[in-house]
C-alpha cells in the first residue's frame, strides 16, 4: 500500500510538472504569436508611411519641382473678404513698382482682369506689398521673377484666395514685361497676392485649370531689372529658386 501511495504521489508530481511545462510552452507560443503580429503590423505601418511619403513628395509635397508659378493654398473659412471686382472700375491703372530701388513703370488692365486687378489695387493701397521679397526666380525656358508673398517662401498670401482665371493668353505665350498672378497647379481659385513678372518671352502651358491671369505689363525699367536682379539667376546656379541677388519691393503705387 505504501509503495502504491508513493507511486501515485510521484505520478501526480510528474503530471503537475508536465502541466507546468505545457503552460510555459503555451505562454511562449502566445508571446511569439503576439510579437510576430506586432512586428507585422509595424512593418505594414512603415511600408505605408514610406509609400505615403513618396506619393506626398511626387505629388506636390515640399521639395517637389514646380514647373510653373505657384501661389498660396486655399485659406480657412475665416479668411479676409475678397475685394469687389468693381474696384478696378473697368479702366487702365498706371503705377510704379520699385524693386531694389529699381523703378518699374506698370499698367494694370482693370477691364481685362477686373477681379485680379481689384485685389491688387486694394493690396497696393493698403501698403501690403511694401517691404515684401521677390522670393523666386526661374530661368531656362521659363523666365519669371515671382513676388508678393508675406512669408517669403511661396506659401503665403493676403488671407484670401480667389478666381476665376482672367485674361490668360490662348496660346500660352507671355511676352517679356507681362505681369500675371501666380496660383497653385490645377487650381483656378488659388490666386492671392503673389504675382510674377516675365522678364523674357515665356511659354506657360495651361493645365486643367487654364492659364495665368494677366493683370498688366511693365512699361519701363525692365532692362534695369534684368541687369540688377534677374541676369544673376537663381542662387547656386539652379534653374529655379531664390534670386542670387536678394530682391525686395521698395514700394508699389497705382492711380
Amino acid at each position: 500500500m505504501a509503495t502504491n501511495d508513493r507511486q501515485a504521489r510521484e505520478e501526480r508530481a510528474r503530471l503537475r510538472t508536465y502541466q507546468a511545462r505545457q503552460q510555459v510552452h503555451a505562454g511562449k507560443k502566445r508571446r511569439r504569436a503576439r510579437d510576430n503580429a506586432i512586428a507585422s503590423i509595424a512593418l505594414v505601418i512603415v511600408l505605408a508611411l514610406a509609400v505615403g511619403a513618396q506619393l506626398f513628395f511626387f505629388n506636390g509635397g515640399p521639395g517637389s519641382p514646380e514647373p510653373v508659378p505657384s501661389a498660396t493654398p486655399t485659406p480657412t473659412p475665416d479668411a479676409a473678404e475678397v475685394p469687389s471686382p468693381d474696384l478696378a472700375g473697368g479702366r487702365t491703372w498706371s503705377g510704379a513698382l520699385t524693386i531694389n530701388d529699381i523703378p518699374l513703370g506698370v499698367e494694370l488692365d482693370g477691364a481685362a482682369a477686373p477681379q485680379a486687378v481689384s485685389s491688387t489695387i486694394d493690396l497696393v493701397q493698403a501698403g501690403f506689398y511694401d517691404g515684401l521679397s521677390c522670393h523666386r526666380l526661374t530661368k531656362d525656358s521659363i523666365w519669371v521673377l515671382q513676388c508678393g508673398d508675406p512669408n517669403g517662401d511661396g506659401s503665403g498670401g493676403p488671407g484670401y484666395s480667389y478666381g476665376p482665371i482672367e485674361n490668360a493668353p490662348a496660346d500660352g505665350v507671355y511676352p517679356a514685361g507681362t505681369i500675371a498672378m501666380a496660383r497653385q497647379p490645377q487650381n483656378a481659385d488659388s490666386q492671392g497676392s503673389q504675382f510674377f513678372i516675365v522678364y523674357a518671352d515665356t511659354t506657360l502651358p495651361a493645365d486643367s485649370a487654364g492659364g495665368y491671369t494677366v493683370i498688366g505689363r511693365v512699361t519701363s525699367g525692365l532692362d534695369e531689372l534684368q541687369a540688377g536682379v534677374t541676369d544673376a539667376g537663381p542662387a547656386d546656379g539652379a534653374p529655379d529658386g531664390a534670386p542670387s541677388v536678394p530682391a525686395t519691393i521698395t514700394s508699389f503705387t497705382v492711380e
